[in-house]
């Protein structure tokens, strides 16, 4: 399956590594909120959730830095770009 299909299909949990104020601007619907200076503080945290993670940000970059490090701890993530492709993805099936 590919990274669309897993968004549109829900198939695992969002998590939008904006910050605070970012996200409160507008995010996905039940996405999770944690910022990427937080995630080395939360790796268990993300081992909980349902995979794959699907990391997003403003337009890619930081929820590729997340991938990245996630990755490198055994979670099971991929960078889903922008919120809103992923926001956009995910309202198709809504």
């Amino acid at each position: 399956m590919n990274k669309e299909e897993i968004i549109k299909n829900s198939q695992g949990t969002v998590v939008d590594v904006r910050t605070a104020q970012e996200f409160m601007g507008g995010s996905v619907s039940g996405a999770v909120n944690i910022p990427l200076n937080e995630i080395p503080h939360r790796i268990e945290e993300f081992k909980e959730m349902k995979a794959p993670l699907i990391l997003c940000c403003a337009t890619g970059n930081r929820s590729g830095q997340a991938e990245n490090f996630l990755k490198q701890h055994g979670v099971n993530c991929l960078n889903g770009g922008s919120w809103l492709e992923v926001n956009y993805l995910t309202s198709e099936n809504a």
